[in-house]
């Protein structure tokens, strides 16, 4: 099986880094020129498109999409529709997020809930969502859509804020996020390509909500660094989209991943992800 990967970042490479036997040849696409270790790099930036990408299509067996929409459209189906809906791509995976819930004052959620997304970002998502849905319904191609809650893993945790003195204990009464180890999103990619269906929608989520102050608190103590005071959300210094994430509060659901992909969390909760990387 051939992989062809939109966008090599931190969880696309991640997926790619564990599963990389399973694959006889794996391209991927990043913005800048660069060689990695067992993937064929192409150029695929709004300047600059290597041509060789719709020759790589033509051998891909699956393909995962990790670019976020760009002025409302999804840049890979701008630019290779066509080419992907001819090639013999059998498995197409869409990172998504949770964030096209919007707000649901606190309430459980699962893929059942419509989309209400807050704002033009997680609009473009549902667009993004809906085209790559419709390429599936049009070409028979078995597209899943990944809705991902907040990502960490190595490198990108509550640890490493509190050890650069960037953390805040940001307190919003009733706020919860979800969150997913890196780990977990690719145990669930790697399931999803062993049992495809097309049109699936899956959260990609832990079990257990939490808010964000509790993290950074479990977090210190497991590190043994200081605890950052406790700052009120409304006083607190936030840009302007970190704020706005504030804004929606809602309890994920993932029993479609479990019960339909046969997937077991290693990181249910954040305790034994931050547990795992301390």
């Amino acid at each position: 099986m051939n992989l062809f990967v939109f966008g090599l970042g931190y969880t696309a490479g991640r997926f790619v880094a564990r599963e990389r036997a399973r694959f006889h040849g794996v391209t991927a696409t990043r913005q800048t020129p660069g060689t990695l270790d067992g993937v064929s790099v192409r150029v695929f930036s709004p300047g600059e498109t290597d041509p060789r990408i719709a020759e790589d299509l033509a051998r891909a067996d699956a393909i995962l999409v990790s670019i976020p929409p760009d002025s409302g459209a999804d840049p890979a189906l701008s630019a290779f529709e066509e080419a992907i809906a001819a090639g013999p791509a059998r498995w197409i995976g869409y990172l998504s997020t949770i964030g096209v819930y919007g707000d649901q004052g606190g309430a459980w959620i699962d893929e059942a809930t419509p989309p209400a997304p807050s704002h033009a970002r997680t609009r473009d998502r549902v667009a993004a969502e809906d085209a790559w849905l419709a390429l599936g319904a049009r070409t028979g191609k078995a597209v899943q859509v990944f809705r991902l809650s907040g990502i960490y893993g190595p490198g990108r945790n509550a640890f490493e804020k509190l050890r650069q003195g960037k953390a805040q204990r940001i307190v919003k009464p009733g706020q919860v996020f979800n969150r997913i180890h890196i780990d977990d999103i690719a145990r669930t990619l790697a399931a999803s390509l062993d049992r495809p269906r097309p049109g699936a929608i899956y959260n990609v989520t832990d079990d257990e909500p939490a808010p964000p102050q509790d993290v950074t608190a479990f977090a210190a103590e497991l590190a043994g660094l200081p605890l950052p005071p406790a700052v009120d959300f409304d006083t607190a210094t936030l840009s302007p989209m970190a704020r706005s994430f504030y804004g929606e509060n809602k309890r994920v659901r993932n029993r479609l991943i479990r019960e339909e992909l046969g997937v077991r969390l290693a990181y249910p909760t954040y305790r034994e992800g931050l547990r795992a990387l301390v």
